[in-house]
C-alpha cells in the first residue's frame, strides 16, 4: 500500500515537472520577440534607415538610433517622419529620460 502511494506521488510529480519544463519552453520562444515586432521577418535595416533618415539634419545620428531600433524591432516606419503608428515597437522605445528614441 505504502509503495502504490509512492508510486502515484512519484507520477504526479513528474507531471508537474514536465508541465513546468514545457510551460517555460513556450514562453522562452514567445518572449522573444517584442510587441509590434513582426516574427520570422528580417529586413534591411541599413536601407529602411537612410530612406527614413534621408531629409534629417544629423543623418549619421539618425541612422545610428534608427538602425538600433529596426534591428531590435524588425520594421521601420515608412516615409521621413511620422507614420509611427505602422510599427509600435519602434514607436514605444524610449531613453533613459523617456523621449522617444527611435527617428
Amino acid at each position: 500500500m505504502a509503495i502504490s502511494k509512492a508510486l502515484i506521488a512519484l507520477m504526479v510529480l513528474s507531471l508537474l515537472v514536465l508541465d513546468l519544463a514545457q510551460a517555460g519552453q513556450t514562453n522562452q520562444v514567445t518572449s522573444s520577440t517584442l510587441p509590434g515586432t513582426t516574427p520570422g521577418k528580417h529586413m534591411d535595416c541599413g536601407g529602411a534607415c537612410a530612406g527614413r533618415c534621408s531629409l534629417s539634419s544629423r543623418p549619421n545620428l539618425c541612422k545610428r538610433a534608427c538602425g538600433t531600433c529596426c534591428a531590435k524591432c524588425q520594421c521601420v516606419p515608412p516615409g521621413t517622419s511620422g507614420n509611427l503608428e505602422a510599427c509600435s515597437c519602434y514607436a514605444t522605445m524610449t531613453t533613459r529620460d523617456k523621449k522617444r528614441k527611435c527617428p
